[in-house]
C-alpha cells in the first residue's frame, strides 16, 4: 500500500502518530483485509487495538454486512456461549425464548472478538470448529448451522505464555493468529505523544468551548520521558482532566506533575513500568506482584548493609583516632535507623502477595469510584479477573 493509502485510513478513522510500526500495523490491515484470513490483534491496554478491526472490516467485501464486537472479557463464563452461538428455548433456567447468538447474526460480515484470552476453554472448541468448518450448535441444540464470519480478534495478553500454561489452546491460538498485528506502546512512540497531545486538546476545547491548552518547554520534556502504562487512553484522560480543571491555558511541568499519577514511585505494582533495557517483559499481574516482592526484599537488605557499614566505619574511626568520643560504646546508629531496619524486616516477614494484590485492587476501585470497569483498565487486567478478585478478598 501507498503512503496516501496509509494517510486516508489515519484520516477516516482518527489515527494519529507517524510512528513507523504504527504505519506498518495499517498497512498490513490493509492487505490482509480483502481476504478471509483471521487476525489477531496484540498490544498492551490503551493503544487503540479496537480501531483496526473496523479498519479490516471497512476495506473488504463485507463492508456492507453485519460487524459486531464482542469483549469476551466481559460476559460472564456461564452465558458467553449463549450469547456467541444463541440458544434453544429451555436449554437452561432463563431460556424462555430462542435466541440467536452473534455468529448467526454475523453471518456474511465480521467479529471482532476482544480479549479473546479471556475466553473459557469450552467455549475456544466451539470457537475452533467455526474457524475450520463454518459450523457451529446453539447451547441445547443437537443441529450444526453454516456461518460465513470473518474472525478478527484482539487480546492484550502474551497468548503464548497461556498456551504453555495450557489457558489457551494451541490449535485456536494458530488458526487466528493467520495474520498477526502488532500495536505499539505509547512509549515506542516517542515522535507521536505531542501530536496526540495537540489533537485532544483541541477535541476538548471544540467539545467544551474553550481555549485549547499548551505546554511549555519543561512540561513537553515532562510529557515526552513520561512512560505512559496506560497508553493512549491514558494521554487522552490527563489532557482531558487538565483542560478542564487549570485555569491557566499554558501548562508548566509542575502543574503537568499533579496530574501524572504517582509518577515519582513508578505507580502501582500492576502498573509498575520498567525500560527496555532491563529486558524484563511481565505476562501476569501475578508475575509483576513477585517481582515487586523481590525488590522490597533487595531495598532492606540494602539498607542492612548500609547500617552495617555506618557502624564499621565508625569503630575504625575510634580505632585510628583513639578519641573517646568515637568509643563503640558510646556510638550507635541513629534509633530511626534501627526502626526502619526493624519495620522492613516486619514487612519482609508478614507481606504476603494475596496482600499487595488486595491493596493495589482496592485502591484502584477508590480511584475509580468503584467503578470497576475503569479499574479493571488501570490495572491492565479483565474486567472477568477483577469481579474474581474482589468477590475472593471480600471487596464488593
Amino acid at each position: 500500500m501507498t503512503n496516501n493509502d496509509i494517510q486516508q485510513v489515519k484520516q477516516r478513522f482518527g489515527i494519529i502518530g507517524n510512528n513507523a510500526e504504527l504505519n506498518r500495523a495499517i498497512d498490513v490491515a490493509l492487505q490482509v483485509a480483502p481476504t478471509d484470513l483471521s487476525v489477531l490483534i496484540t498490544g498492551e491496554s490503551g493503544v487503540g487495538k479496537e480501531v483496526f478491526p473496523q479498519v479490516v472490516h471497512q476495506n473488504s467485501p463485507r463492508k456492507h454486512a453485519q460487524y459486531i464486537a464482542v469483549n469476551c472479557g466481559a460476559i460472564p463464563e456461564g452465558t458467553i456461549d449463549s450469547e456467541l452461538f444463541g440458544h434453544e428455548k429451555g436449554s437452561f433456567t432463563d431460556a424462555k425464548d430462542l435466541r440467536k447468538g452473534y455468529f448467526e447474526v454475523a453471518d456474511g460480515g465480521t467479529i471482532f472478538l476482544d480479549e479473546v484470552g479471556e475466553l473459557p476453554l469450552s467455549t475456544q472448541v466451539r470457537l475452533l470448529r467455526v474457524l475450520e468448518s463454518g459450523e457451529f450448535m446453539k447451547v441445547g441444540s443437537s443441529k450444526a448451522q453454516k456461518t460465513n464470519v470473518r474472525i478478527v480478534a484482539a487480546t492484550n495478553v502474551n497468548l503464548v505464555e497461556a498456551v504453555s500454561q495450557h489457558k489457551f489452546r494451541e490449535d485456536l491460538y494458530y488458526r487466528l493468529n493467520t495474520v498477526p498485528i502488532r500495536i505499539p506502546p505509547l512509549r515506542e512512540r516517542h515522535e507521536d505523544v505531542l501530536l496526540l497531545f495537540r489533537k485532544f486538546a483541541s477535541d476538548c476545547a471544540d467539545k467544551y468551548r474553550m481555549p485549547a491548552i499548551h505546554l511549555n518547554e519543561s512540561a513537553r520534556e515532562l510529557l515526552l520521558s513520561y512512560r505512559w502504562p496506560g497508553n493512549v487512553r491514558e494521554l487522552k484522560n490527563i489532557v482531558e482532566r487538565v483542560s478542564v480543571i487549570e485555569e491557566n491555558r499554558e501548562i508548566t511541568a509542575e502543574v503537568l506533575k499533579m496530574h501524572l499519577p504517582n509518577i515519582s514511585m513508578e505507580k502501582l505494582p500492576a502498573l509498575a513500568s520498567y525500560h527496555a533495557d532491563d529486558k524484563k517483559i511481565f505476562n501476569s499481574e501475578r508475575e509483576i506482584l513477585y517481582q515487586v516482592l523481590f525488590d522490597m526484599k533487595k531495598d532492606v537488605n540494602e539498607l542492612k548493609k548500609l547500617v552495617h557499614d555506618i557502624m564499621n566505619e565508625n569503630v575504625t574511626m575510634n580505632t585510628v583516632e583513639n578519641k573517646n568520643i568515637y568509643s563503640p560504646t558510646t556510638v550507635s546508629p541513629p534509633p530511626i535507623r534501627h526502626s526502619s531496619i526493624q519495620d522492613a524486616e516486619t514487612v519482609e516477614e508478614t507481606l504476603s502477595l494475596e496482600d499487595v494484590e488486595k491493596e493495589m485492587i482496592r485502591k484502584a476501585l477508590d480511584r475509580h469510584n468503584k467503578r470497576r470497569k475503569n479499574a479493571a483498565a488501570d490495572l491492565q487486567i479483565s474486567e472477568r479477573t477483577l469481579y474474581r478478585k474482589i468477590k475472593e478478598y471480600g471487596l464488593e
